[in-house]
């Protein structure tokens, strides 16, 4: 399917922004099913899905939409109430937008799933509810008061941003749908034009102000200035005596119709004002492709400041010295705030998951409650990308395997209701993302048995409890008896592994009989520039990324050994596996040319050492990717190039220490 139009791609971004807040406001209104301002901000949400639709040729949208809001219209009204089925079909529906929308403008798809069964079905379903909605009365509005059904009058005053019109913004459109709700004797004021010379042609110094006389009421006035963001209106009811005596007092023979003067500022308690509407945007929407095309410029830059620093320093000359010090400092400047731009909170992933939790404990028959945390902690925008997906699996498992029935949680003395809890913190350079439930734990036995029937393990391997538990990661994996919707296929916890590591992350399993498990996604800040750690190992540069880092320690022989194969150190009482950086990558020595230095990285809640030659120290370390033929070379991430002009491979230490096959400390 070709590519849409710019305008119309900006349009399918905002829409999926919408469908995203009218989920959220859908699963609050479902726990608290009397608020108004729920109610109020999904009919605002269709509104602004069926109006903006129409806008950008999305008919088949703007039909259905139409159809969906005038069920929240009767809320509002008061002839029908919130209920569940109310809820479930309107999620079913939010669905049935996203499909619509993720048509495009394709007339044939559109055609196809305006015709669907699915489609008409909650149409049937809207109409039902609709149709069963009870006689009573429209409740009057907060702060209007009530009237028995004739129409009123209003005083409507619209002044839009200078840069509205520029922005494209159609005034006379919003006039025209004012119009279509009663009669509107709308005026255009044009008493804060300037002089000829001083007029900027973009700008807009116009207001517009009158009376409309409908049957409407005030949020059905209000609604037509949803997506007037670049300007202010007010909305004021007109007493019709007082505004005659005011008339006849301050314009006597006048027009008995014309427009009442502006509310008066000193009353504010009776005009409804859009206080956003009157603020200027704070953010703008930036193509994705061009921040990474940022990036890219800011990584060259970075390297090129580099090899500015060891000039300068080769030179000893003092005035080029402090020059590169001071680039130095701005580029640091320039880095933070560009990776801050793509920085987003992780709150806009853990939201999705409340639809989740519901449509799973619907669907397992398991009542769930979701408690989030740390929403506001925040990831490079790639790796918010790719985070869905794991987490899906993460919490698919956590309610179908570790969540207990209800049965079965009241014979454990639980409370009925389990509890998934989502949380992020950041730790140093790198962001901890945690699903823990309070189920049955992960059952130890029936874990070592599948992998046994399946050949993971020998049946006679002695495992540790923590190193049964790993084996849930394994390709194919699944403890589940039966194949389901949900779960039984094994490649989910496989899947979660592999997209992390990635990312350049690592994931951490940790499980209690009875008490639930607890799944630790460790996740790098960003992906494009990290702090490294640059070592030397037989004369070649390496960077491993500091985060990943522990401590360095030099190496001796007398700290060294060999038990079951495996080499030994042993640091403060504690054995640590090491390997030998020359050996894994082939360099041909020696072996009493061992490096002299190692590096204690963390790999999956377990210390490794590192042998190497020298640690050169602290590198900002700009990632390069491999090309086709190395990118698949376990144990290496990418590349980054030195000051000196030289390439530096960036190991990755999960990788490498999983290829090499080193042991952990704790089979050792």
């Amino acid at each position: 399917m070709p590519m849409p139009p710019l305008p119309v791609q900006t349009f399918m971004q905002e829409a999926n922004e919408v469908l995203e807040t009218l989920e959220a406001r859908l699963l609050e209104l479902e726990a608290d099913t009397g608020n108004a301002e729920l109610v109020d901000a999904v009919f605002r949400a269709l509104h602004t899905l069926k109006g903006s639709g129409e806008m950008f040729g999305f008919t088949a949208l703007a039909r259905f939409t139409h159809s969906f809001e005038n069920a929240y219209d009767a809320v509002r009204a008061g002839t029908a109430r919130v209920s569940e089925a109310l809820i479930d079909v309107s999620l079913r529906s939010r669905d049935h937008i996203q499909r619509l929308i993720d048509a495009g403008t394709d007339a044939a798809e559109n055609a196809r799933l305006a015709a669907a069964p699915e489609g008409e079905a909650l149409l049937a379903e809207i109409a039902a509810f609709i149709a069963d909605s009870g006689e009573a009365a429209p409740a009057a509005e907060a702060g209007e008061p009530e009237t028995d059904g004739s129409p009123r009058s209003w005083h409507v005053r619209f002044r839009p941003e200078p840069s509205a019109i520029r922005n494209g913004m159609r005034p006379d459109l919003l006039i025209d749908e004012l119009g279509s709700l009663g009669r509107a004797e709308i005026t255009c004021d044009l008493s804060e034009v300037p002089p000829l010379e001083e007029i900027d042609p973009g700008a807009c110094y116009l207001v517009w102000q009158g009376r409309i006389t409908t049957d409407a009421r005030r949020p059905e006035i209000e609604d037509i200035f949803l997506f007037a963001d670049e300007g202010a209106f007010t909305i004021e009811p007109i007493d019709a005596l007082a505004e005659t005596a005011a008339r006849g007092a301050e314009n006597p023979g006048g027009p008995p119709d014309a427009p009442p003067a502006p509310p008066a500022a000193e009353a504010p308690a009776r005009a409804a004002t859009r206080g956003p509407a009157a603020r200027k945007s704070d953010s703008v929407r930036v193509q994705s492709h061009r921040l990474d095309a940022l990036m890219d410029q800011l990584g060259e830059l970075v390297i090129a400041q580099a090899r500015l620093n060891r000039t300068a320093k080769e030179l000893a000359d003092p005035g080029l010295i402090g020059t590169a010090e001071e680039i130095e400092r701005l580029i640091t400047g320039l880095r933070d705030a560009t990776l801050s731009i793509r920085m987003l909170p992780i709150g806009t992933v853990f939201g999705k998951f409340r639809r989740v939790v519901r449509d799973l404990s619907a669907e397992l028959g398991k009542e769930v409650a979701l408690v989030t945390r740390g929403e506001e902690t925040e990831l490079d925008k790639n790796v918010i990308d790719s985070l869905s997906e794991p987490l899906v699996h993460i919490m698919r498992n956590a309610i179908d395997h570790g969540v207990e029935a209800a049965a079965a949680r009241r014979a454990a003395g639980k409370p009925e209701i389990a509890t998934v809890t989502m949380s992020a913190r950041q730790s140093g350079g790198e962001v901890l993302v945690t699903v823990a439930d309070d189920g049955a734990g992960l059952k130890t036995e029936t874990i070592r048995s599948r992998a046994i029937a399946r050949g993971l393990i020998d049946e006679a391997d002695e495992l540790s409890e923590r190193q049964i538990h790993q084996l849930v990661f394994a390709p194919g994996f699944s403890t589940a008896e039966s194949l389901s919707s949900v779960s039984g296929r094994g490649v989910g916890m496989d899947a979660v592994r592999s997209v992390i590591q990635d990312l350049g992350g690592a994931v951490e399993l940790s499980a209690q009989a009875g008490r639930g498990t607890e799944i630790t996604l460790k996740l790098p800040l960003t992906l494009a520039i990290i702090e490294g750690l640059l070592v030397r190992v037989a004369g070649a540069a390496y960077v491993l990324p500091l985060a990943n880092v522990e401590e360095c320690v030099e190496l001796t022989e007398a700290e060294t050994r060999r038990e079951s194969g495996r080499a030994i150190l042993t640091i403060r009482d504690e054995l640590v596996p090491f390997l030998d950086l020359k050996t894994v990558f082939g360099f041909a020595g020696r072996a009493e040319d061992r490096g002299e230095r190692i590096v204690i990285v963390g790999v999956e809640g377990r210390r490794v050492g590192l042998v190497v030659d020298d640690i050169v120290g602290q590198h900002q370390t700009v990632i390069k990717s491999l090309s086709p033929y190395h990118r698949d070379i376990a144990g290496l991430a990418g590349g980054t190039i030195l000051g000196d002009g030289a390439v530096a491979l960036i190991i990755d230490p999960v990788a490498l220490v999983k290829s090499a096959g080193a042991g952990s400390a704790e089979a050792a």
